[in-house]
């Protein structure tokens, strides 16, 4: 066969020894084919370079095999590794991905799911920059939520298990030897917050232990976080109080951000971390983790993990087994500095 020649279908049914519709079936895995058929139609086609028509497999399959990847907000800290994370498995799976940001603008996001919706693709995957609950899309093809779930509990969703996450901060808190342990959050009504807060209450209450003072909530930022280190302080060194103690030994912080901001303002108060306070973050934000002084002791939410684990639940609705209800992926400690040390 001429090299500048295009390689039919009908070129690698004659060299398989099988009919045309055989190829299709085999290169498509469907209809009821031996596996060693499908193996010498597949080992044909590979010899002969022949290249699907992307428009014929899709007619015959009815399927566009692209999927949507919606993004709430402009692909940002949160979302993006979890759509990097799902588009490594959609390619592994044979399906491209199309990419639409809504911003956080409802407008712009109904503009993106008719968009979708026309070009016909198998299925969505949305995403958030919060793990707070949403309303879902009303689509007729299947969608996973990641990160962000969907309000309806019969919606498949996939979000960290920040239970675990700070289950495992505790028990490594605890483990070090520190006893008197502060709470530093984000905004009170986020989820990220309130389920952060009371699951370290209730670990530290199982250990016959109890938070230092109440839960303390402000914006997700640095400047919160040195300030909330002055509210905590209040009473210790340089208060006039008359022993000296530190109100604490640890602080939580529900946010790298927080705790970058807490651990500045801590040595700006001539104390050490973690020698004097031990300090954990949370998210394993690397431009913040790392660029703390020191490199903060955190929870790795593993994003890419969930949105190749979202693709996975998605790519199995397209192919007739639809998961419900929410999936909370495992994450991961990441022990540094603001709790070790040097050493």
């Amino acid at each position: 066969m001429d090299r500048g020649a295009v390689v039919r279908i009908t070129d690698v049914a004659a060299l398989a020894g099988v009919s045309p519709s055989t190829v299709s079936k085999a290169l498509n895995d469907t209809g009821s084919l031996r596996e060693s058929t499908r193996a010498r139609v597949r080992e044909a086609a590979e010899r002969l370079g022949f290249v699907p028509d992307a428009s014929a497999r899709s007619l015959s399959a009815r399927r566009s095999f692209t999927v949507g990847l919606l993004s709430t907000d402009s692909a940002g800290r949160f979302s993006l590794p979890v759509v990097l994370g799902a588009e490594n498995a959609l390619v592994g799976g044979e399906l491209s991905a199309l990419l639409a940001t809504a911003r956080h603008d409802p407008v712009r996001e109904q503009h993106h799911v008719r968009a979708l919706v026309a070009r016909r693709v198998d299925g969505i995957i949305v995403t958030g920059r919060t793990t707070e609950p949403r309303e879902p899309i009303k689509v007729p093809m299947p969608v996973v939520y990641a990160f962000a779930p969907s309000s309806d509990a019969d919606d498949a969703s996939v979000v960290p298990d920040d239970a675990l996450g700070m289950r495992l901060l505790v028990e490594h808190l605890v483990g070090l030897g520190r006893r008197r342990i502060a709470y530093v959050g984000g905004r009170a009504e986020q989820a990220a917050s309130l389920v952060r807060y009371e699951t370290l209450a209730a670990e530290l209450a199982a250990r016959d232990l109890a938070a230092v003072g109440e839960p303390l909530y402000g914006d997700w930022s640095e400047q919160w976080g040195r300030r909330a280190v002055d509210q905590i302080l209040a009473g210790g060194p340089g208060s006039g109080r008359a022993d000296g103690a530190l109100p604490v030994d640890a602080i939580v912080f529900a946010s790298d951000q927080l705790a970058r901001g807490g651990c500045d303002r801590l040595r700006e108060r001539g104390l050490r971390v973690p020698d004097d306070v031990a300090v954990t973050g949370y998210d394993d934000w690397d431009v913040m983790s790392l660029a703390s002084r020191p490199p903060l002791t955190t929870v790795d939410m593993q994003l890419e993990r969930l949105g190749q684990r979202a693709a996975e639940l998605l790519i199995a609705a397209i192919e007739g087994d639809p998961a419900r209800g929410v999936e909370r992926l495992a994450p991961r400690l990441v022990v540094r500095a603001s709790t070790l040390g040097d050493g």
